[in-house]
């Protein structure tokens, strides 16, 4: 009796102990809790470099791993962009067309872990052009996960500007650079 009184009391004390077991996955690593979206544009010209932005308070859930929403989209006033300089500013908004395509697209989708790092597809809709990238990698730093890809204007049908006849030349490549920010 003795013996079965004590292999009942280590049994209740086994199953408290695992019941109160943690589980070897964390719900945080399957949710990406977004709550601002920054977009860079930099290139350089003739007289140095340009570096313009924009940032978007766009709060979203990202599920990893599961059959729910796992994509982000935004949608990005071209406006918005600031280049900390007001002629640059206004250059940027020119070449862009923003009275015609006043805002740009950006979706990532598919997005699953890779290591510490994510990847994703990347649909990026400016001016009227549509570019896509499979298997685009997220790397994260701190609360951040970001991305960045090279393009031309030319790519995208636009010309670089170019001003005072000439002294002045926009290099055709650019550097666009996305930020996520985690909660």
């Amino acid at each position: 009796m003795k013996n079965l009184f004590t292999i009942g009391l280590l049994g209740l004390a086994l199953f408290l102990c695992l019941g109160s077991a943690k589980p070897t996955f964390s719900p945080d690593d399957s949710i990406l809790i977004i709550n601002k979206i920054e977009i860079k544009i930099s290139g350089k010209s003739t007289v140095g470099d340009y570096n313009c932005g924009n940032s978007l308070i766009k709060k979203d859930s990202i599920f990893l791993n599961l059959n729910k929403k796992n994509s982000i989209s935004a949608e990005i006033p071209m406006s918005k962009f600031d280049c900390k300089n007001k002629i640059m500013t206004k250059d940027l908004q020119t070449t862009v067309k923003t009275k015609i395509y006043p805002n740009s697209y950006v979706t990532l989708s598919e997005i699953r872990p890779c290591g510490k790092n994510y990847k994703c597809n990347l649909t990026f809709l400016i001016t009227d052009k549509t570019l896509k990238y499979k298997d685009f990698i997220l790397n994260t730093t701190g609360n951040k996960i970001q991305g960045t890809f090279n393009l031309n204007f030319s790519d995208i049908g636009l010309e670089p500007p170019v001003k005072m006849a000439g002294l002045i030349k926009v290099k055709d490549q650019i550097i666009i650079d996305f930020s996520l920010y985690k909660n």
